[in-house]
């Protein structure tokens, strides 16, 4: 089953119709600057059509890109493949400025990738905390010697006319052969402006960061939103670097929605964060190689279980989903409501009767969310572990 999205929007712009943009202007009456907008209920008509715990799978959406990183021998190489990886999923979105379902607590998505050579893909993710909330996934393939995981620990904030993401939590990309070599991933912040006046636009913004200790590089990227009066929409600039010396190494530029480019730096200065964008007086001349046109790239389908049990995410949300590719807004907000008291009349008994809360899949307890005997899954003997991961689905 391919994934739910709808037709790409390269500005990521939205015209809102009068009557919904007086319902958002009653909401944003009753907050002040700064809102944590968790726990506030928004209408239905900004929402996508899947969870978080499914949107995730956007990432693991361009396996061509995934795939051949384990086989790289060069370190460097290798960090670039991660790079093209990293920055080739933010292109998928749905039309216009939607935002996922709030997963409830205990939620969980799974799904399985079967791929043109033989080798399976499998991915698993679950709503491991509420307040404050937070989502922890995993991905592999074991032919291909590959692990995705990590944790979304998003914080939203309302800011007037614009309305932030702030994107917690941490992904790695691991490479278990290579003595589980550790690529640790932050994200950047996202944005959606003209909230309540203007077009409603979506964003890219801040500072975002790939680590890799054991080759002892770093990128430092850097989104950067659109100016007023200038600039370009999906911008993002940055530069590959020595951990232990900051020797930059390349610069990496480009549209996160199209053609991103890298080239080798000339300079002598160390240089920071953003200087990429104030000053090319080391730059070099010579013209940047391509890195990707994410414009080239089609989203591989993932495959869901025929049967859901009652806290998958496309069985829970199946109803609210219905009604709003139905344009059927009442009702989809009826749904979305039952859903949601129904999760606080659950969470005041177990409070009340002091029951504690335990993932089903996901260990929580370290300082990374990690599958429930990741450890077990033996990579040596990818029949094996196939075989491991294929018990965690019906």
């Amino acid at each position: 089953m391919p994934h739910n999205t709808e037709a790409n929007n390269d500005n990521n712009t939205e015209e809102l119709a009068e009557g919904s943009r007086s319902i958002l202007l009653a909401i944003a009456s009753q907050l002040t600057k700064g809102t944590d907008l968790h726990r506030v209920t928004l209408p239905t008509f900004v929402l996508e059509t899947r969870s978080m715990l499914e949107r995730i799978t956007d990432f693991m959406a361009h396996p061509e890109l995934i795939l051949p990183v384990s086989a790289i021998e060069d370190p460097i190489e290798r960090f670039i493949g991660v790079l093209k990886w990293y920055l080739s999923g933010w292109h998928i979105k749905p039309s216009g400025v939607k935002k996922p379902y709030n997963p409830v607590l205990g939620e969980f998505f799974r799904c399985k990738y079967d791929f043109q050579d033989g080798s399976k893909g499998y991915y698993l993710a679950e709503q491991v905390s509420h307040h404050p909330p937070a989502s922890a996934f995993f991905y592999t393939c074991p032919q291909h010697d590959v692990i995705i995981c990590g944790d979304l620990k998003p914080k939203s904030r309302f800011y007037g006319n614009s309305v932030a993401s702030l994107m917690k939590g941490t992904t790695n990309f691991i490479i278990p052969s290579r003595d589980h070599e550790r690529y640790e991933i932050h994200m950047p912040n996202m944005y959606a402006r003209g909230v309540l006046f203007g077009t409603m636009t979506l964003e890219l913004g801040d500072a975002s960061t790939i680590k890799c200790v054991t080759s002892d590089l770093v990128c430092e990227l850097d989104f950067q939103t659109k100016g007023f009066f200038s600039g370009q929409w999906n911008s993002v600039t940055g530069k590959i670097k020595r951990l232990s010396t900051q020797e930059i190494l390349y610069e990496v530029s480009g549209q996160w929605s199209s053609e991103l480019y890298i080239k080798k730096y000339a300079g002598k200065s160390s240089g920071g964060l953003l200087s990429l964008r104030h000053s090319n007086s080391h730059a070099s001349k010579e013209k940047p190689d391509l890195l990707v046109d994410v414009r080239d790239f089609t989203k591989y389908p993932l495959k869901v279980p025929e049967h859901q049990e009652e806290k998958e995410s496309r069985e829970l949300w199946c109803k609210v989903t219905e009604s709003i590719r139905t344009r059927n807004l009442d009702a989809a907000t009826d749904e979305k409501l039952r859903i949601e008291d129904s999760e606080r009349a659950v969470r005041k008994e177990r409070e009340e009767k002091k029951v504690p809360w335990n993932s089903r899949f996901f260990d929580t307890s370290g300082e990374y969310c990690v599958l429930k005997d990741m450890d077990k899954i033996n990579y040596k003997d990818t029949e094996v572990a196939c075989k491991t991961l294929d018990a965690l689905y019906p």
